[in-house]
């Protein structure tokens, strides 16, 4: 049980490294723009997982971890910061090289517009809890500056994709947050939450996950281009 979040870990990108080598997909010639990106929203990710980890917000159980540690966390779960923006982002290569998502002009300022109004009323009305209030409102302000300051135009193709992502998402982040387990691997306050869950996972996860993603995805189409 020592090694199950590593595992977890190397299940969640076995495949697709091996696929990253097909010739429809050739996402092995994108691993230098992904791996610099990564790099980069790795450095804020991964400093916000040190602070809330020191605060309790979450932390994790020793009993399904190996004990190997940089600073407050253990490496699991520094390479769950790698291991999960390299599935999500080869499966965005993927589905962008056999299909074509795209929305009207008007539609996606609807969806981001209320999508991150919905998120910024909700993180500033539950202030006091830090998972939620940290995770909503940064989201909420990154998409308006991804859709209106940055002006990006692969919002459409995230935001279609990202429901398909959160297949995966449910099995990894529900093993993690203790379904079929004993304990959870990855345990929360929920004095810190919405304590609402969908199934074990905090829903905030989602939002979490998605800001992840978008934070990757930014420099990796940036370097990529």
């Amino acid at each position: 049980m020592k090694n199950l979040y590593l595992v977890i870990d190397l299940l969640t990108i076995a495949v697709p490294f091996i696929f990253s080598f097909h010739p429809k997909l050739q996402f092995y010639k994108h691993w230098k723009a992904f791996f610099t990106a990564n790099l980069i929203s790795d450095v804020i990710f991964i400093a916000w997982d040190m602070l809330f980890t020191h605060w309790k917000v979450w932390g994790f159980n020793p009993t399904y971890v190996t004990g190997n540690y940089l600073g407050n966390l253990p490496v699991e779960e520094v390479l769950f910061f790698i291991c999960i923006p390299f599935s999500c982002v080869f499966t965005y290569h993927s589905l962008n090289t056999f299909f074509t998502f795209s929305w009207k002009e008007r539609t996606e300022k609807i969806i981001v517009v209320s999508l991150s109004l919905v998120l910024l009323f909700l993180g500033i009305y539950f202030w006091g809890k830090a998972y939620t209030s940290a995770t909503f409102i940064s989201l909420s302000l990154f998409l308006l500056l991804l859709k209106f300051g940055l002006k990006v135009t692969w919002l459409p193709k995230i935001l279609s994709i990202y429901p398909v992502l959160l297949i995966p998402f449910f099995i990894v982040n529900g093993i993690l947050t203790g379904t079929g387990l004993e304990s959870p691997v990855v345990w929360y306050d929920n004095l810190e939450n919405l304590h609402v869950r969908l199934g074990t996972i905090p829903v905030e996860d989602v939002f979490y996950g998605l800001e992840l993603i978008l934070l990757n995805l930014f420099f990796y189409e940036r370097l990529k281009g």
